[in-house]
């Protein structure tokens, strides 16, 4: 019996060309854009099977790890997740990944997978791991080729070569970078394939190319690994170890220049939503080829794409647009322009918008915070706790809190004093109190919280205890 494929899926994007939805506090990897759950969710099920994929092995960074460790739980799935301490593109991640599983079986087959990609058609995506085993076993790095439906400019392609056995794999002749329309048009006539990024390889020998190609990379990510510290349920690559590696991505460090490289054609639909025209690509449409998400209305409207995280958002009588709202940003843009919403973004952050990375609602291991009203001196704010959240035990140097709890029951610290807070109940917490929150029920925790005081930043919190070892 073949061994079961170890998936490692890569969560570091951060999915620029889809703000204001996507933002570096919360890229779009763990947001829902083709269905109710996250895209890094759909990912995790895609290799559910047991009989052919091992627990998989998640990488991300240092702000998300909780957050990816309770999506994955959200859905049933147990994960190692490996916490990567900055961004060194996806080169150092598949390194330092693989040699986390390479640790445990050198001859492991691993399955590289990006937790931003949507696959549409879960059956003939395993049909495709399967073929690419038996190349991958033999020592072959197997990447996933895509017919193409059209002649895209935003995706790599593969040349075909010959065919390796019997299972719809073969040599990868050439790769080629994106390219213009003239020449995307001329590939798929050529009959060229999408170059998915995704890969399937045995772990040792992608150890091997690294080290013959990009040694640095290897070395750095090895050494991370061999140090690495265990954090709770985490593994954490050592730091200084692993900002030795040089950023590159994998396709420029390893996939362009081994000998070992081959694709499997897959016959299935798939997007790496680079952009906001591409929903059209994976999503339902209505009679006029609206693609609609969220509190939306259209009347007269075709080819769109609009996309509302929370108020009304109605289009009339227009076409080929993309039109996203949320909470605190509106974008209209025509479809065939989507690609430039990156120098947008560019330009905001060069002009300090807090709007282009941070959203209203802020994550947290404990569960989130979201803000309702600001002015001179008071903020006031949402906060749901999850059942057995646990802030950190804190204080503040310069405002006071107002807390009224709205649903559940509130288990607050001030002080020496632990005492329940329950529905309409309040509680205040002077400036300079020692003080936590904790919900002990099986319900969500919801509160209302009005701050006061001289200065409001999130930076004015001394922690003195935190059940989750964060360090501000």
């Amino acid at each position: 019996m073949a061994s079961t494929i170890v998936p490692v899926i890569l969560t570091g994007g951060t999915g620029t060309r889809l703000w204001p939805v996507s933002r570096d506090a919360l890229p779009k990897q763990f947001l829902p854009f083709a269905g109710d759950r996250s895209t890094y969710q759909e990912t995790l099920l895609r290799v559910a099977d047991p009989e052919l994929f091992a627990p998989p092995v998640v990488i991300t960074g240092p702000d998300f790890h909780f957050f990816a460790q309770r999506q994955a739980e959200d859905v049933g799935i147990e994960a190692t997740v490996v916490v990567e301490p900055m961004r060194r593109d996806s080169a150092a991640a598949v390194a330092a990944a693989t040699m986390v599983v390479h640790r445990r079986d050198p001859e492991a087959i691993v399955l590289v997978l990006a937790a931003d990609h949507v696959v549409l058609d879960v059956a003939p995506f395993r049909a495709a791991c399967v073929a690419g085993r038996e190349a991958a076993a033999s020592g072959r790095i197997v990447t996933f080729g895509i017919k193409p439906t059209e002649p895209k400019t935003s995706y790599g392609y593969i040349l075909r070569g010959e065919p390796i056995g019997e299972n719809g794999v073969f040599a990868v002749k050439r790769f080629v970078e994106k390219p213009d329309a003239a020449t995307a048009a001329r590939y798929v006539q050529d009959g060229y394939l999408w170059n998915s990024g995704n890969f399937l390889y045995r772990a040792d020998v992608m150890i091997g190319e690294l080290e013959a190609f990009e040694p640095d990379i290897a070395s750095a990510a090895a050494e991370s690994v061999d140090s690495a510290a265990t954090d709770l349920s985490f593994l954490r690559l050592d730091r200084e170890a692993f900002a030795r590696s040089p950023q590159k991505s994998i396709d420029y460090a390893v996939m362009e220049k081994t000998s070992r490289a081959a694709v499997v054609v897959g016959a299935f639909r798939w997007s790496d939503i680079g952009s906001w025209d591409a929903l059209l690509d994976i999503s339902a449409r209505d009679g006029d080829g609206n693609a609609v998400h969220g509190n939306v209305v259209v009347e007269g409207a075709s080819n769109c794409v609009v996309h509302s995280e929370d108020m009304l958002t109605a289009a009339v009588g227009v076409k080929d647009l993309v039109i996203v709202s949320t909470r605190d940003a509106v974008m209209v843009i025509p479809r065939d322009r989507a690609q430039d919403v990156r120098e947008l973004v560019g330009k905001l952050k060069a002009a300090g918008r807090t709007e282009v990375s941070a959203h209203r609602r802020v994550h947290r291991p404990w569960g989130y915070f979201e803000s309702i009203d600001a002015g001179d001196r008071f903020q006031v704010k949402r906060i749901v706790v999850r059942s057995g959240g646990v802030l950190s035990l804190q204080k503040h140097c310069h405002r006071a809190e107002h807390w009224v709890v709205v649903r559940g029951t509130a288990e607050v610290t001030l002080g020496e004093t632990v005492a329940a807070v329950h529905e309409n109940e309040s509680v205040y917490i002077p400036i300079g109190s020692v003080h936590r929150l904790a919900n002990r029920g099986k319900i969500p925790l919801e509160l209302i919280e009005v701050q006061t005081g001289s200065y409001l930043g999130e930076d004015d919190i001394e922690r003195l205890e935190d059940v989750y070892r964060r360090i501000t």
